[in-house]
């Protein structure tokens, strides 16, 4: 590795500048937004990867990637430019940027042109940029300032506050991790943010795929300030940067960045069953079967089973695309039982062929695998109880092979949706070679992209299946854009209280970075059987997650069901029946992150970045804007502490007894069936009878849930979103969206609401329901809690 000290500016673009970096390199300027800067340092000036899959501002990237020169999307501002000895600076209304000598970069910011500026970061003074002279490592360097707090980084484990740790981007199957400090995970997400408080905050995006690693504060060196570090072992070094007054703005900048968030279909709130015992049994469909009757007997609502790899597995290895019709010995017979039931189900799918797979000489022949960088020939990976190879999805017809697979061996039989799992891709031949679209890449540089394009390929097979709906999937392994496409999850948990209370800042860390539509194996995948309590507990934090599933692989062989326990069962059909009420609300945001891009799970402070209690929380949550989850997550616990943001709206206890002002601590008294819930007043909660699916047409009742702000303070906007929960279209031309706007003076609330749009829900009435005593005026006149509101 070498540092890089002199530049000369040699080119001024309509977008930027091109500066010439130790007489051989170049370093890339570009002007995105108004306060959205791009940097690409190009190794003797030409890069190593001249495509990306993630960056997708205006829509989709092309699948053989987006051309790193295609600045479409953005809307590329005029700047303003001026060149001194060893300094340039260029600059907009908000962001101005110098470059110094030797090389490193200054930023400044102001939230309006005429305000001054100030600075919010800057590269290290000395050896900011590092090259491989031989290889392609790259580095950059920045200095860290006190008072800084780091977010950000996809799924990782400990604390939500990144500071003073290293974090590694290589994508592993962890299965039992510690949810508090295993690194690696499954993810790749090189995003960071800078929380620089007053001063606002940035986000820090490299985009890059290959192998890399983030220090943030755990590196010291006697030669050098504080500082931060990000190095990659190959690829680019190709990073956007962009300030903005708020964490929650860069929030929302780096998820359309990279292409927002799958509109799923609205059964996929529903609690989805899963379990490895299941489909391992020699009884498989027998027990799948059983596990209707049991919902029935049980009276539990449920929308979706996901079917594990047990349904493929011969003497405990797993071939994707095959049957064992020993264990499911009528499969349409069985895909009808839960079609009738209404209950959707979704295969597991891998994207590797064991050695001796029916289909594997065929899929050699066809050219298919990743080939050996020095024979050519499949590349051999270890993979369930075998070996095996793994398939290259930048070949298109490797995608056309997955496609017609997908379409014969499961949607003609009835399984319209797909569980795209074990795709981390660990392939440990950096140099393996991959077809590239017809021009050939090592693997090193792409490995987590193979699990986000066997995801698309996943997800255009469904399309292409039953193109008048939304397609349902999910992925393990992700980069940004995987979000795309499908629903992620934090992989194979292990069953412990440590694991419930440290997988809440994990998700966090993925909804903070562009990845709102997540959850947690509930319940615990690996390990001990969890006891009662444990998994009650789990149960109740989790129905407050967009993804709830409750699934395991128990040591014992036993599964994780809704029915485990007798003694508590009441207490989880409880727990599920709430979480079908809440669909409406769910839906909403699910509306909100794809119109707005507005995070569905959120700490604390992202909304109240002010509030001292709100800054240390991290086992506390909001879901959405208005819903205040303080889950118990302690064994045997009789209390539990729940921090109340300051609000001048204040905030109500669920069951709206009582009404609290922010800016306060409560011990709140808890029970086997407590869930701490605190609603934040002047909030209209849309919610739905206990239904047993949660499709629109079942949808038949609808009760908004009335939580009225201080008197005095301001009136607050809040939706509903509406439509037939499936279609294709439904966003463009046919759904419901409701606007209640809550407002309170003296003893009156006054809510004013009206609806738009052609869709028709299944409900004609809406129930009111008012916490406190006060009058309830309803679009200008009194209304009464027992008389529904007519929807019509």
């Amino acid at each position: 590795m070498k540092a890089l000290k002199t530049w000369a500016l040699t080119d001024q673009t309509p977008t930027g500048v091109v500066l010439l970096v130790d007489d051989k390199h170049k370093l890339v300027i570009r002007v995105l937004e108004d306060a959205l800067v791009r940097v690409s340092l190009l190794k003797d000036g030409a890069h190593r990867l001249d495509r990306t899959w993630a960056v997708a501002p205006d829509g989709d990237a092309p699948w053989e990637g987006r051309s790193r020169g295609d600045l479409s999307g953005f809307s590329c501002p005029e700047f303003s430019l001026d060149q001194q000895e060893n300094r340039l600076q260029l600059w907009t209304d908000t962001l101005r940027l110098t470059v110094e000598t030797p090389l490193a970069l200054v930023w400044e910011c102001r939230e309006a042109p005429d305000a001054a500026w100030q600075e919010i970061a800057r590269d290290r003074p000395q050896d900011a940029y590092m090259l491989g002279r031989r290889d392609h490592r790259k580095s950059h360097f920045m200095r860290r300032f006190d008072g800084e707090r780091y977010f950000g980084l996809g799924e990782k484990s400990g604390s939500l506050e990144r500071s003073g740790r290293r974090y590694e981007m290589r994508n592993l199957d962890a299965m039992g991790y510690d949810a508090r400090t295993t690194d690696p995970l499954y993810k790749h997400v090189p995003f960071t943010i800078t929380d620089r408080g007053a001063l606002g905050a940035y986000g820090l995006y490299y985009d890059t795929l290959a192998h890399c690693w983030f220090d943030l504060g755990n590196e010291k060196d006697n030669y050098h300030p504080a500082f931060r570090s990000f190095r990659a072992s190959d690829g680019e070094l190709d990073y956007y940067f962009f300030w903005a007054p708020s964490v929650l703005d860069v929030v929302k900048r780096h998820h359309s960045l990279t292409g927002g968030t799958a509109f799923m279909p609205r059964w996929g709130f529903g609690y989805s069953g899963s379990t490895m015992a299941y489909t391992d049994s020699e009884n498989a469909q027998e027990r799948l079967e059983e596990f209707l009757q049991k919902l029935s007997d049980e009276d539990m609502p449920c929308d979706s089973f996901q079917m594990s790899s047990g349904y493929t597995a011969i003497k405990g290895k797993r071939y994707v695309f095959h049957w064992n019709t020993d264990r499911f010995p009528n499969i349409p017979a069985f895909t009808k039982a839960y079609q009738d039931a209404d209950i959707h189900l979704i295969a597991n799918i891998k994207p590797v062929l064991l050695d001796d797979h029916p289909l594997y000489q065929d899929a050699e022949t066809s050219g298919l695998f990743i080939k050996d960088s020095e024979t050519g020939a499949p590349e051999q990976s270890p993979f369930w109880d075998g070996s095996g190879s793994h398939l290259d999805f930048t070949n298109p017809a490797t995608v056309s092979w997955w496609k017609a697979n997908l379409k014969e061996k499961l949607f003609d039989k009835g399984i319209a949706n797909t569980w795209n799992d074990n795709n981390e891709y660990e392939v440990w031949d950096d140099e393996a070679v991959c077809a590239g679209f017809g021009k050939e890449i090592p693997v090193g540089l792409i490995r987590p992209l193979h699990s986000q394009l066997m995801t698309r390929a996943s997800y255009d097979a469904q399309v292409q299946d039953q193109p008048d709906k939304r397609p349902y999937l999910i992925s393990r392994c992700a980069a940004p854009g995987t979000q795309r496409y499908a629903q992620t999850w934090t992989g194979d948990n292990y069953t412990s209280w440590e694991t419930l209370r440290w997988n809440i800042p994990m998700g966090l860390g993925l909804s903070l970075s562009g990845f709102y539509n997540i959850g947690h194996d509930v319940g615990g995948f690996a390990g001990p059987r969890p006891e009662p309590e444990l998994f009650l507990r789990w149960v109740q934090n989790g129905i407050f997650h967009p993804r709830f599933t409750i699934h395991s692989w128990n040591d014992d062989g036993t599964a994780n069901e809704a029915w485990m326990y007798p003694e508590i069962t009441p207490l989880i059909r409880q727990a599920l029946k709430f979480r079908a009420q809440l669909i409406p609300y769910l839906y909403t945001l699910l509306y909100q992150a794809v119109t707005d891009g507005e995070p569905m799970l959120r700490p604390l402070w992202l909304d109240f970045p002010e509030d001292p209690l709100a800054q240390t929380s991290e086992f506390e949550f909001l879901l959405g804007k208005d819903l205040l989850i303080a889950s118990v997550i302690e064994k045997g616990a009789t209390t539990r502490t729940v921090p109340l943001p300051a609000c001048p709206e204040g905030w109500w206890d669920f069951d709206g007894k009582s009404w609290y002002p922010g800016g306060q601590e409560i011990e709140v008294p808890v029970t086997q069936e407590s869930i701490p819930l605190f609603v934040r007043g002047a909030t209209v909660l849309p919610m739905a009878a206990p239904n047993a699916r949660s499709s629109a047409s079942s949808d038949t009742y609808r009760c908004w849930r009335i939580y009225p702000q201080a008197a005095g303070t301001a009136s607050r906007e809040r939706l509903a979103y509406d439509d037939d929960g499936a279609s294709s279209s439904a966003l463009d031309i046919d759904h419901c969206l409701t606007r209640m706007t809550l407002s309170h003076s003296g003893d009156s609330v006054m809510l004013d609401w009206k609806k738009a749009g052609s869709y028709r829900p299944a409900f004609d009435q809406i129930d009111l329901w008012l916490a406190g005593s006060d009058q309830l005026i309803v679009n200008g006149s009194p209304a009464e809690t027992e008389t529904p509101l007519s929807f019509v």
